[in-house]
């Protein structure tokens, strides 16, 4: 009996205890240790749901004391009962009621010993959530990652998802292709927006230069020219220049005359000169003329044996590659190209920024046009799905694989943050009350028991 009253009144003082860190709590006065951390607080402070539940394990632990009290009294009772010789009947009742107080506080030993020192003595492995917190935090952290964050797991949970086939019906709709196309085009107008013209261009400058300096441009330029010399692509330019020559010849004969006059020395006659520059200008209009139209004329079979000349000079001569990367180093370092980039940037940003504002855009009409292929296409053809289900796996098997330390990690320290006192207070108060059924169980079975006991050891005895 003085196991059982000592037995009580710890479980009254715990009840008292609750109660006044309840009050503490309503003062403003946060119990135990407080950090930062919304684990922290959320683990340190008791909510209305959290202080319902510790009341309902209150009064399970009363109700398993109540029946440990019956029983010992029921024991008491029975004995002296037996000593008074009432008759055989009490003996079964007494061994029942003996092996009931037993089971009571043998569970009443192991429930106890979860969360605090049964009878407040340092008995070894008792206490196990308070002083293995940050143990099981750590064991908690490894289980997660062995078993939800393998890729096994990680795959077969996405492929039982049907992330594709979802995906794809969702986006078929054309409601949800609008919502998506608006959300896409509001994304891109505010990064363009939030976007500093100044950096976009000195990045987009310093990208292109260094690609136009890392690689030699001359070869491929001897690529294409010998492609277009051998395809006959030159010509159609051959063609414009000459008959555009040939209409600047006709217009300003007088012109040219003069100025072959006036390169004539002065020791010669006027007309002599006339003569001369007339000489000159008929025969540079009867070249142009026969050039414009000779297909076959020398001076084009001339030019194109130099383009092809000049296309193997650019790729393999080395003084005349050497020449047009200087020529290029000249012109991207000029302030003009890069002036250009910058207004080419300005116009393109101008431009989607437009075009993702305007609703009947051609962007967003493509956009909204892809959108609604893609989900017709991922809800009608396997392939894609598979596809789209694979990038999806792949991509959150990276995930895990290589951040899964990260994601433990999230567990174990989340767990050691928190206080022990009131981690093993919460803890009690969600799961306490089932506990508490141990505490009736054992004394219901620990009866049943020692009933079963003592009629096999009466039957043998006989």
């Amino acid at each position: 009996m003085e196991v059982v009253e000592r037995v009580e009144r710890v479980e009254r003082d715990e009840g008292k205890a609750g109660e006044k860190a309840k009050g503490a709590r309503s003062a403003g006065a946060p119990p135990g240790r407080t950090t930062g951390a919304s684990p922290v607080r959320s683990m340190n402070v008791f909510s209305a749901a959290d202080e319902e539940k510790r009341r309902g394990v209150r009064r399970m632990k009363a109700g398993a004391t109540a029946l440990l009290l019956l029983v010992a009294v029921v024991y008491v009772l029975t004995t002296w009962a037996e000593h008074a010789g009432a008759g055989a009947w009490t003996g079964y009742v007494a061994a029942a009621a003996e092996a009931g107080m037993v089971g009571a506080l043998a569970d009443w030993f192991a429930v106890t010993a979860l969360f605090r020192h049964p009878l407040g003595l340092p008995i070894p492995h008792t206490a196990i959530i308070p002083t293995k917190k940050d143990q099981l935090g750590v064991s908690l952290g490894e289980f997660v990652g062995e078993n939800f964050l393998s890729e096994d797991v990680v795959r077969g949970r996405l492929r039982a998802v049907g992330i594709g086939s979802r995906l794809g019906a969702w986006l078929a709709v054309p409601e949800h292709a609008d919502r998506v196309t608006a959300e896409l085009a509001t994304a891109l107008r505010g990064a363009l927006t939030v976007l500093r013209d100044s950096d976009v261009q000195a990045v987009v400058g310093e990208a292109i230069t260094r690609r136009a300096n890392a690689q030699e441009i001359a070869p491929g330029m001897g690529k294409m020219l010998e492609r277009i010399v051998a395809d006959g692509g030159h010509r159609r330019s051959v063609d414009v220049i000459v008959s555009r020559a040939h209409d600047w010849l006709v217009l300003h004969g007088d012109s040219v005359m003069d100025a072959v006059q006036g390169g004539a020395p002065g020791w010669t006659p006027r007309f002599v000169d006339r003569k001369v520059g007339e000489r000159v200008y008929k025969e540079l209009l009867r070249f142009v003329t026969e050039m414009r139209d000779m297909p076959a004329h020398p001076a084009r079979g001339a030019l194109d044996r130099f383009l092809t000349d000049f296309a193997s000079d650019l790729q393999s001569d080395t003084e005349t590659r050497a020449r047009v990367e200087r020529l290029k180093g000249e012109v991207l370092g000029r302030g003009e190209v890069q002036d250009l980039i910058a207004s080419a940037w300005s116009a393109v940003r101008a431009m989607i920024v437009s075009a993702a504002e305007d609703e009947r855009s051609e962007l967003r009409l493509r956009v909204r046009a892809s959108l609604l292929s893609l989900g017709e296409r991922m809800a009608g053809e396997a392939k894609v799905r598979e596809k789209v289900d694979g990038w999806v796996e792949g991509a959150a098997v990276y995930v895990v694989t290589t951040y899964r330390r990260e994601i433990t990690s999230l567990i174990t320290d989340t767990v050691a943050g928190w206080d022990a006192e009131h981690t093993t207070r919460k803890i009690e108060a969600n799961i306490g009350r089932d506990l508490q059924f141990i505490r009736i169980n054992g004394t219901v079975v620990g009866s049943l028991a020692g009933l079963l006991i003592y009629m096999v050891s009466r039957a043998l005895g006989a």
